[in-house]
């Protein structure tokens, strides 16, 4: 089994860099104890207040590019404090990855708390989800309910276009926009047929037309 060892103190301090390389050192210890293979040790020296560290970044995209099993820390402080360390665990536990700790000895318990607040998250990210899906859906239909087709009208439906995607139809931005869309019902409806574009790029789009004509 895979694990990634994250160690963090949170100042510059000679004395602290001690207390890294002991974290890293009991760390070692713990992954050998339970016979993980450890592909990458993390360090740094940073507040657990704050998300935008180098480290936590680092993490997140070893835990999704590794298929990680496991993530070896001293205490699930380390991970970060407040709500950063609520924002991290939810990342983490979305890998299905498991955080083993020096305090526990093995595999974190989390708190019935915190268990609760992670449950919550979950629950709000899919209902994000449905309405993100939803929106995609109603700007489809009240895009096709005023004339929009795109079977007709967008070229790369079927095909792999990669930057052909950005090739925005432009003239049928503009009429639904006419018609009464907003600039965040045409992304979406785009977005449903394949277009990978935000609602600034398409009033960016709609703009540089219109001032062009």
């Amino acid at each position: 089994m895979k694990a990634v060892i994250y160690c963090r103190v949170s100042t510059n301090k000679e004395e602290q860099e001690t207390s890294l390389e002991r974290q890293r050192e009991e760390l070692e210890r713990l992954a050998e104890q339970h016979g993980f293979e450890v592909v990458k040790i993390i360090m740094e020296q940073a507040s657990g207040y704050e998300v935008d560290r180098d480290g936590v970044f680092d993490l997140l995209s070893t835990l999704k590019e590794e298929q990680i099993d496991a993530l070896l820390v001293q205490d699930e402080t380390r991970l970060g404090r407040g709500h950063a360390r609520i924002a991290l665990l939810h990342c983490i536990q979305k890998e299905g990855v498991k955080i083993y700790t020096i305090t526990h000895n093995g595999e974190m318990q989390l708190s019935e708390a915190d268990s609760m607040v992670l449950n919550i998250l979950s629950i709000v990210e899919e209902y994000q989800r449905k309405i993100h899906n939803l929106k995609i859906k109603r700007g489809m239909q009240r895009a096709i309910a005023q004339g929009y087709r795109p079977e007709r009208n967008l070229k790369s439906v079927g095909k792999n276009a990669g930057r052909e995607k950005m090739d925005l139809p432009i003239e049928e931005i503009v009429r639904l926009r006419h018609n009464g869309l907003t600039f965040a019902e045409i992304a979406a409806t785009l977005r449903g047929f394949g277009y990978d574009v935000s609602k600034a790029t398409v009033h960016r789009r709609y703009r540089e037309y219109i001032d062009a004509d």
